[in-house]
């Protein structure tokens, strides 16, 4: 059978998709995987079949300006990005998905998913990476550019998530319904919900990331989608990890950065007198070269973090899970959407310490982060969390999908 798997977004949308597409063909199925092209190599690489849906996000971020005075979108301008997404979405997934038996859709932002399987006639199925994406009142929605805090009461999380879903009535359902009309499908009345569905699937560790009581909907967690991976760290890395003690490790993904991040954060490791590897990432940070910095590209996770006295980072789903997996202590900068509740729940867990934003990112203040992060207490609860963590779930969701497809 044909699984289509299609997310738009970033190396964290996709990489749990790409995790799933290698278990189903261990299963004996065969996966396609819709993502934005700059993944196409990538994924290539696993020989998985792949389709490209949206512009370069990484040529797109590099160049996207990083100072807080930059002009921000007007609503209008916005509505307009949204309409042209989805039409480009509704004139891209019928292709992917031909001759497939299922589609699998990560993240908020495929609106047209559900509707190409409605009028194809094959099953759909939701999957969210953070409990913060789907509606609860134990929670704040997670939303781009604002932070609500996580102490609000259940009747503040209920109003906040009905403005977040007239929010996508508001930027999405013109142009979705408008779509749906010319393969005469009828109108969708909530965009958020039918985009989730009543019954949708959770990839998120349930220690680190429970799914709590959400509202009116039934959710499946099956744990993290976690990607293997077998490459080994290059000559350079093992070298630099050998010639001292455990560096701090600095990494940030896909997220953009001014650019003297990279120098920040290496004089925060040198003031406490330790050595530093930084992640080049998407924002293309830069230090200057020394015997105690090494700047790496895209690199295995998995078998780095464990050798590390400390993790930064952002806070995005993935490497918040690839840091806990690894049992080290974490200081998290979150600067959008899921990230500030998965800052939240490492503090919670009392494996990670939240630094200052980076608007006001200090030398002096990220020291201090570190200083905490790296007592003792902290780094032995990390090391006891890393133990819990569950390490099956995109095997788990492979098998339930055959299961749904069998049915």
């Amino acid at each position: 059978m044909r699984v289509l798997l299609s997310s738009i977004g970033s190396r964290g949308d996709v990489q749990p998709l790409l995790a799933l597409a290698l278990e189903l063909r261990t299963l004996g199925h065969t996966p396609v995987l819709c993502a934005a092209p700059n993944f196409q190599a990538w994924i290539a690489s696993f020989e998985i079949e792949f389709m490209p849906i949206g512009p370069d996000l990484e040529a797109w971020t590099r160049a996207a300006p990083t100072q807080p005075s930059a002009a921000k979108p007007t609503l209008e301008q916005m509505q307009q990005l949204a309409r042209h997404t989805v039409i480009e979405q509704f004139q891209v997934l019928p292709k992917a998905a031909s001759g497939c038996d299922l589609m699998l859709v990560g993240g908020m932002l495929q609106t047209a998913g559900r509707s190409i399987a409605e009028q194809m006639g094959i099953p759909y199925v939701y999957a969210a990476y953070c409990p913060a994406t789907l509606p609860s009142p134990e929670h704040p929605p997670a939303t781009v550019g604002a932070r609500h805090p996580h102490t609000l009461s259940a009747a503040e999380n209920r109003q906040l998530w009905l403005a977040n879903a007239q929010s996508f009535d508001t930027m999405f359902g013109a142009a979705l319904n408008e779509q749906r009309a010319a393969l005469g499908l009828a109108a969708v009345e909530h965009v958020a919900r039918h985009i989730t569905t009543d019954h949708p699937w959770l990839a998120a560790d349930p220690v680190l990331a429970p799914a709590g009581t959400p509202l009116e909907l039934t959710v499946w967690q099956s744990g993290a989608w976690l990607l293997p991976d077998a490459d080994p760290l290059p000559e350079e890395l093992e070298r630099f990890l050998a010639a001292g003690d455990p560096p701090l490790y600095f990494g940030f993904g896909s997220m953009r950065a001014a650019p003297a991040t990279g120098q920040l954060l290496v004089a925060a490791a040198r003031a406490l007198g330790r050595r530093a590897i930084l992640l080049r990432g998407w924002g293309n940070l830069a230090a200057d070269a020394g015997a105690d910095v090494l700047v790496i590209g895209d690199i295995n996770h998995a078998r780095l973090l464990p050798r590390v006295a400390a993790i930064v980072h952002h806070g995005g789903a993935g490497t918040t899970t690839a840091a806990a997996r690894a049992g080290r202590p974490q200081v998290l900068l979150p600067q959008s959407y899921d990230q500030f509740y998965w800052t939240q729940r490492m503090v919670d867990l009392g494996v990670g310490v939240e630094g200052p934003g980076m608007a006001e990112l200090s030398v002096d203040g990220l020291a201090e982060a570190l200083r905490t992060a790296l007592e003792p207490t902290v780094v032995a609860r990390a090391e006891d969390l890393a133990g819990r963590i569950e390490l099956h779930g995109a095997r788990s969701a492979a098998e339930r999908l055959i299961s749904l497809l069998e049915r």
